[in-house]
């Protein structure tokens, strides 16, 4: 087996502090060990956190993003601390879940990115934002995200 090459990263097996915003965030790569197979990779953030740029009260969000490598995949602690950094952050739903995406599509070139960003409602109305780059490649198999829309009382 090929053992992937880490020498690049700076946070990986490192103490390194949660970033105050997504702007001082560093994401990394490895890279993919099967370059040119159409797989999906998944990362679920179940607890997601940003501020409401109006009330600078929390908002909570479900994440999930799918992806199809190319040449990189994210690095996971990084995603990790990339994600937490929104913690203290001012964003509205829809601006916090695109810029994750296009910091990724940045980062990665994928064949293919989609997220689904599945926010908790506040005032009764939820605000769910779903993004992608494109028509996933024929043949891929991406699984449904699984997240039931929500129903309240219903």
């Amino acid at each position: 087996m090929e053992k992937t090459d880490v020498t690049g990263l700076t946070q990986l097996g490192q103490n390194v502090s949660t970033p105050q915003s997504p702007e001082e965030a560093v994401l990394e790569r490895v890279p993919a060990s099967h370059p040119g197979a159409d797989y999906c990779v998944r990362f679920t953030a179940p607890e997601f956190t940003s501020i409401c740029p109006m009330t600078g009260q929390p908002d909570f969000a479900h994440i999930v993003i799918d992806y199809i490598p190319t040449d990189w995949l994210v690095e996971s602690k990084s995603l990790k601390l990339f994600l937490g950094s929104f913690r203290n952050h001012g964003a509205f739903h829809e601006t916090c879940s695109v810029e994750i995406a296009k910091r990724l599509v940045d980062l990665l070139n994928p064949k293919w990115l989609r997220i689904g960003a599945y926010w908790y409602p506040r005032g009764g109305i939820p605000i769910d934002v779903f993004w992608q780059t494109g028509t996933p490649p024929e043949g891929a198999w991406i699984p449904d995200q699984g997240v039931a829309p929500y129903r309240g009382r219903g």
